[in-house]
């Protein structure tokens, strides 16, 4: 009889610790459960909320423009001097700038921004995250510079350009940027080297004409005429077209050679007739031959396509 309670004690014990490490094993289940649950609150409020940067990131790699410059903007609203939100909204600035490029005063104006935020988040970064920092500002400067028909940042679109280099930053477009920059300036030598760096990378029409265009203004004609008979003879772009054949027709005249000259005006007309630079070039080439009436009358038509033309406004004045 003693012996079948103690039996029954015993079972009595391993059920009783059996139900308490039950019970531990429930509450340490519990515990790491709740655990889990604010982890992953804890988790997703830093990285996947509604104003968080990954969320950003995100956005950006899925090409929603539109919603990184709105995310960014809530993020800065928070932290003004937030490195990746300085960076993200200066580079959808830019994107809406060129996306609206109809709408000159709303792209200005996001151009404004880019331009604001990335020379601040340039205070942010280092490396070459700071190059390309630099990079996007240089492009902000240029497409400013391009909607505003004046040549008024392409100083900071080449020192911005030159910073993002010295960076280690690379862009194949770099080298042409700077040659379209040092030519608005004026430092023809400059462009010429910076447009030949370019060719090694790509060759395209604009690129050959750019470079004829540098060295008919150093006087270097003959050099010049090589790469306008290879644009005209290999381009598919009128436009470039025209505009190399106004040079060569150009060069014609101060070559003495007039037939080739009216050949090339006559040809950039054939094409289109409102050109005002051939019916320029077409009164100087008559005013030459010593043909003051039709000169003036091409003069006149050129007037008649651009009112401001300084060429031929000129010429009228002196020429009766």
């Amino acid at each position: 009889m003693r012996k079948a309670r103690t039996q029954d004690g015993r079972i009595a014990q391993r059920k009783s610790k059996l139900l308490i490490g039950l019970v531990v094993v429930v509450s340490s289940i519990a515990v790491l459960s709740l655990a889990t649950v604010f982890a992953f609150r804890f988790i997703w409020d830093k990285f996947y909320s509604e104003d968080s940067p990954a969320l950003m990131y995100d956005y950006w790699s899925n090409g929603e423009i539109e919603k990184v410059y709105e995310l960014s903007g809530k993020i800065l609203q928070k932290n003004i001097f937030h490195g990746p939100a300085l960076t993200l909204r200066g580079y959808s600035a830019f994107k809406l700038a060129l996306s609206g490029i109809n709408d000159n005063n709303e792209s200005q104006s996001y151009l404004d921004e880019a331009v604001n935020k990335l020379r601040i988040a340039i205070q942010t970064s280092d490396g070459k995250a700071q190059g390309q920092t630099y990079y996007a500002l240089a492009l902000a400067y240029f497409y400013r510079d391009k909607l505003s028909s004046y040549y008024y940042y392409s100083d900071l679109v080449i020192k911005y350009l030159l910073e993002a280099r010295q960076r280690d930053y690379r862009s194949d477009d770099i080298s042409e940027l700077l040659g379209i920059c040092y030519s608005e300036l004026g430092e023809t030598a400059k462009s010429i080297e910076a447009f030949s760096e370019a060719l090694l990378v790509h060759e395209t029409d604009g690129l050959l004409y750019n470079i004829a265009k540098e060295y008919y203004a150093m006087s270097e004609r003959s050099v010049a005429k090589q790469y306008l008979a290879r644009v005209i003879l290999t381009s598919n772009d009128d436009e470039v077209k025209i505009k190399s054949r106004n040079i060569l027709g150009k060069i014609y005249l101060d070559d003495g050679d007039y037939d080739a000259a009216k050949k090339e005006f006559e040809a950039i007309l054939e094409k289109n007739e409102n050109f005002a630079d051939a019916h320029y070039g077409l009164g100087i080439l008559y005013e030459k031959q010593g043909d003051n009436a039709k000169a003036r009358a091409e003069w006149r038509k050129c007037l008649k396509l651009q009112v401001k033309h300084a060429g031929a406004l000129q010429k009228l004045s002196e020429i009766k």
